[in-house]
């Protein structure tokens, strides 16, 4: 069994960090941004890459899509977020075909990121933020100890074409309907 199925594991090293406090108070997720609107760059590194990547890296290239994601620590993934990880792994492909680029952020420090890539078989890059810069600027909330997942949609231009804040009715944007986004970016 790998770590990946530890989600319901009652080992909790490590979750009690600097993180945790910080994100521990809930605040709701609050859409910063209006469709058509350019989104604010970001700069984070990247599991298993010497340089760190930035978003309006794409500009002009790529549509990009955003996942935001909830991991507490390489053994203890969030619940809702562990299902839709793995279908935007499923998925991948698919996004490649249209184009896209996704990117998946998570606030585990790159030990643990590497360790999650590693599990999961990631194919997407997954970038490092354990202060939770982008996740802020982006809006994403927090809540029992790690910020909320979000997707969002960026077209070829850097401006946002689609955007899903975490609430309990719709934690996640399916992949397909995420697909739509990219298609509809697209055009």
């Amino acid at each position: 069994m790998t770590a990946a199925f530890k989600l319901t594991s009652l080992d909790f090293r490590g979750v009690i960090s600097q993180r945790f406090i910080k994100n521990f108070l809930p605040l709701p997720a609050l859409p910063k941004f209006r469709l058509g609107e350019t989104v604010p760059d970001f700069k984070l590194p990247v599991v298993g890459q010497r340089a760190p990547l930035q978003l309006s890296s794409y500009r002009n290239k790529a549509v990009v899509v955003v996942l935001f994601t909830r991991i507490f620590t390489e053994k203890q993934y969030c619940p809702f977020c562990y299902p839709h990880i793995l279908s935007m792994v499923e998925t991948y492909s698919k996004f490649e075909q249209l184009g896209a680029e996704v990117l998946m952020i998570t606030s585990t420090d790159a030990r643990q990121s590497k360790t999650v890539q590693q599990d999961l078989g990631l194919k997407m890059p997954l970038l490092v933020d354990p202060k939770c810069g982008a996740f802020r600027r982006y809006g994403t909330g927090q809540a029992l100890g790690a910020p909320l997942p979000a997707q969002f949609v960026v077209d070829r231009s850097g401006k946002l074409a689609f955007q899903h804040l975490f609430s309990f009715a719709h934690t996640n944007a399916s992949p397909e309907r995420l697909l739509w986004a990219v298609h509809n970016a697209n055009r």
